[in-house]
């Protein structure tokens, strides 16, 4: 997994023991490799280098600030999804300049807000949309800069509540749709067309769909310049995928083999809005068992994290790689792995066959830098764990635990 490596019969961070980690900030709690959002960074800029291009990372899979002010360092911008995200981009030292707006829901006091921060533009997702953002640049004077989402109605052959580009889907204009916007566009003073946006979903691992994908919004490009807009900007999402269970999914650059030709041909700007694949093995959640229960022939272990940690097992019965943080990593047996939330739905992994664990033992789930801190909730009355950044040999607490007093700080008895 990338910046975690089993060495002296333990799992490391870089260069840290992660049972070293436990020790110190206790469990559960997510543990960042700041080298490995770095490196994944890297390897999907170079793959673009020969075309003007901004990598802008999803906050929503991992909003950390210190991992995106590490990124920011390296000149990577932010896709924000709402104020919040915005706030917290700005917070990180992204600059304005290199912050996109997406979002379905955008409200109006979030318009005025990316509006008064001056960001790159709004990935628009309908024609309702068009006009609010109008009415509010209007009311301040200002002009918009708008890229408008199309769907392609492309397959990305993912888990279907990831599947964002088909024309079922909740997310960007149906594609039929253009000479509607054409209309509306024409008719709005206060925004500037120049930019299209596709996105066609998450966890790819084949990149066919991608270049199909590709190819539409170029013949999309050429018929809205044929009509007058100025569009110079390309953004084709993210969604690359990553190694969960052993999948080989494609590398950066044999994406860019199929999307670098379209981009060239148009002689515009790319823009990419990678997160998982960034962020997603450049974490881990620590957890330690606190029980292993025999039920007739089934074995449990139930750990002190769960669906409040890392809800995608119970979203999407996602696989995520589990092992002991030291020891032996054998022998074996048949297991359901399962946290401590009243809900049936709180598990990590049924059916799993795992190293023999005892109570107290420390356990890595892998495969959590991304969707696992962003997603978390205080379900039960839970504190919210730490999150650690690691960079070579030293090791840090960028968020806190949450405290029990923390979970009633904002509540008042009132009659």
């Amino acid at each position: 997994m990338n910046g975690f490596h089993f060495k002296n019969n333990q799992w490391m961070a870089d260069g840290v023991a992660l049972s070293k980690i436990a020790d110190k900030v206790g469990t559960p709690a997510y543990v960042y490799s700041l080298s490995a959002f770095e490196d994944r960074f890297k390897e999907i800029d170079q793959a673009y280098r020969s075309v003007p291009h901004l990598v802008a990372y999803s906050l929503k899979a991992n909003g950390n600030l210190s991992v995106v002010n590490a990124l920011a360092k390296l000149g990577c911008g932010a896709d924000v999804v709402s104020g919040g995200e915005l706030f917290k981009a700005r917070s990180a030292g992204v600059p304005a300049s290199k912050i996109i707006f997406a979002g379905v829901g955008k409200t109006d006091e979030e318009i005025a807000y990316a509006l008064h921060e001056g960001i790159r533009y709004f990935n628009v997702e309908s024609i309702p949309e068009i006009l609010a953002i109008n009415e509010v640049a209007a009311r301040m004077k200002k002009t918009a800069p708008i890229a408008i989402r199309f769907n392609p109605d492309v397959d990305p052959h993912t888990h279907h509540y990831i599947t964002t580009g088909k024309k079922e889907t909740k997310f960007g204009v149906f594609l039929g749709d253009v000479d509607k916007v054409i209309k509306v566009v024409r008719q709005s003073r206060s925004i500037q067309w120049t930019g299209v946006h596709a996105h066609i979903g998450s966890q790819m691992t084949q990149t066919a769909p991608v270049g199909r994908a590709a190819k539409v919004v170029e013949k999309l490009v050429l018929q809205l310049r044929k009509e007058g807009f100025p569009i110079h900007t390309v953004n084709l999402g993210g969604g690359y995928g990553i190694d969960y269970k052993g999948e080989k999914p494609p590398k950066a650059s044999q994406y860019a083999a199929l999307v670098l030709p379209v981009i060239k041909r148009l002689n515009a700007t790319l823009v990419l809005e990678p997160g998982r694949f960034i962020s997603g093995n450049s974490g881990v959640l620590l957890s330690k068992v606190t029980y292993v229960k025999q039920s007739g022939s089934k074995t449990f272990y139930i750990l002190d994290s769960g669906m409040g940690e890392l809800i995608r097992p119970s979203l999407y019965e996602a696989y995520h790689r589990i092992a002991p943080a030291q020891g032996p990593q054998a022998p074996k047996q048949v297991v359901d792995v399962v946290g401590p939330i009243c809900e049936s739905g709180d598990f990590f992994a049924k059916g799993r066959k795992l190293p023999l664990m005892k109570r107290g033992d420390l356990v890595v789930v892998f495969s959590a830098g991304a969707y696992g801190s962003v997603m978390g909730s205080t379900y039960n009355a839970r504190p919210l764990p730490p999150e650690v950044v690691v960079r070579g040999s030293r090791f840090a607490v960028a968020r806190e635990r949450q405290t029990w007093e923390d979970l009633v700080q904002n509540e008042r008895i009132v009659v």
